[in-house]
């Protein structure tokens, strides 16, 4: 049966965007399936992400294209191709994701040929009732090995595509800036290494911004990977004697010649140690907090020669209790993954904020697993321990960092599975069950934005707001000499 949509329709909750320029009939259906980049077929979305702009593949000639996305309420908003690109309204996209929470949104793209207009089989973008984080930060660096020259940590607002820069290592002397992390996805209170010229780890707290020189005689090396205490007195951190290598299949090989984990007091200055995160028979590698702060869980393993014994290096999932109180280690360790026993090799947990789940990189041997085609994401549940493979998160690529957003319903995870060579930041959500549904990947504003932006986006963290515009004072800080040392106290 012959339909037609009409331009010149507005819906009763103005959401119709459409132009005048081109006919908006439909006069066929058809069960063809439209092929779009970057695929959000059947993805879930938070009601307040940016419009899941998208093109059509070149080889679906026509004369022009449309698009009529349709609400959980009815609504629609048609809109025009532009180059086979369809840029969706962000104030109707919006309304329409209100609308539809916990629902779906179905989208029909029509091909004009002939004076036709062929609608391809119609999919979905399903519309979770949990909201996210509207902020993500990253840093952009080229996937080099070994140099840097111009490189950054940015935020991004997620419900639109602002991009903001935190901080450009062009006011550092075009140094390397690398492991950003905030404290509970406060963008008032966060840190960041600065390396090779004006070395220095920054710390920022509000409108303090102080620089450390956390190097001591008592340490393998300046601190390394960070992860907050929730209490923000504390933050873990890995020091590690790391090196790169190239390899036979792939690409690069990073890994730890040696490793430990301790802890840095923020108010004495004094980085805590205990022999059990610092033995010299085991590699001691990425320290998180678990979401009250009192375990310790890290990744462990049994020393190796590398890079000639780095095909049986593999890490397991351990923990340690932690005295906030006392700035104190319990006594023990435990094992919560044997990735001996599960001949795999765990790297990056992270803890959700309500304590339920613990997802961590899992893959077939070494220490960084950036690299590696069958890195995938696994998750915990810390009350019944369990642990899967999260399938629908996954893919035959790499699946690598990850965190949290404050209601433990989204996850920011790097893939490298649109090209197998740059990783960009996709969203999963996960609900209460521990499941995670098809992610998608961060919106962009331009049409194949992903096949020509030659960065690769690292170590995505959700943080709650904006970041002050502090760039230049730490800047200055960090091209004056002064650094505050560290004690260092075994306990």
């Amino acid at each position: 049966m012959k339909t037609k949509i009409f331009a010149t329709i507005i819906s009763v909750v103005s959401l119709m965007t459409v132009s005048c320029s081109m006919s908006h009939n439909i006069d066929e259906f058809t069960s063809d399936e439209v092929t779009i980049f970057p695929d959000y077929v059947d993805v879930t979305v938070p009601p307040n992400i940016a419009p899941l702009d998208f093109s059509v593949s070149d080889s679906m000639e026509a004369e022009s294209m449309f698009a009529v996305l349709e609400g959980a309420d009815g609504s629609t908003v048609t809109v025009d191709a532009e180059d086979g690109f369809f840029d969706i309204p962000v104030e109707a996209w919006h309304s329409m994701l209100d609308r539809s929470k916990g629902k779906s949104i179905r989208v029909t793209v029509v091909a004009n040929r002939d004076g036709r207009g062929c609608a391809y089989k119609p999919f979905e973008v399903n519309v979770a009732a949990d909201s996210i984080d509207e902020w993500i930060a990253y840093r952009l660096i080229e996937p080099g090995y070994s140099l840097w020259n111009k490189l950054g940590i940015y935020q991004r607002n997620i419900s639109n595509f602002e991009q903001r820069a935190i901080f450009e290592n062009r006011l550092s002397g075009n140094n390397c800036i690398n492991c950003h992390s905030f404290c509970n996805r406060n963008p008032e209170k966060m840190l960041f290494h600065l390396r090779a010229a004006n070395a220095g780890t920054v710390i920022v707290d509000g409108n303090d911004i102080e620089m450390l020189d956390t190097k001591t005689d008592s340490t393998l090396s300046a601190l390394v990977y960070p992860s907050w205490h929730p209490s923000g007195r504390y933050v873990a951190f890995s020091v590690n004697r790391t090196t790169q290598c190239f390899h036979p299949t792939n690409r690069i090989e990073v890994y730890d010649m040696a490793s430990d984990v301790v802890v840095y007091d923020v108010e004495a200055h004094t980085i805590l140690s205990t022999p059990l995160t610092a033995r010299s028979d085991s590699f001691e590698t990425f320290p998180t907090f678990s979401a009250d702060g009192t375990t310790l869980y890290f990744c462990s393993a049994d020393a190796r020669q590398v890079p000639d014994s780095i095909s049986s290096l593999r890490y397991s999932l351990c923990s340690i209790g932690f005295i906030p109180e006392q700035g104190r280690f319990d006594e023990n360790v435990d094992t919560i993954i044997d990735a001996v026993g599960r001949d795999c090799s765990i790297s990056f947990p992270r803890v959700s904020p309500d304590g339920r789940w613990l997802v961590c990189t899992v893959s077939g041997y070494g220490t960084f697993p950036i690299w590696h085609q069958d890195a995938d994401l696994l998750i915990v549940d810390l009350v019944g321990g369990e642990s899967r493979r999260m399938d629908a998160a996954n893919s035959t690529s790499v699946e690598s960092y990850h965190s949290w957003s404050s209601n433990s319903r989204w996850m920011v995870y790097n893939s490298r599975r649109i090209d197998g060579l740059y990783s960009r930041p996709f969203f999963t959500y996960i609900d209460e069950e521990g499941v995670a549904h098809k992610p998608f990947v961060l919106p962009q504003n331009e049409k194949n934005f992903y096949k020509a932006f030659r960065k690769s986006f690292n170590i995505p963290e959700m943080i709650s707001g904006p970041v002050p515009n502090n760039a230049v004072e730490i800047g200055n800080r960090a091209r004056s000499p002064k650094r505050t040392k560290l004690a260092f106290e075994r306990r």
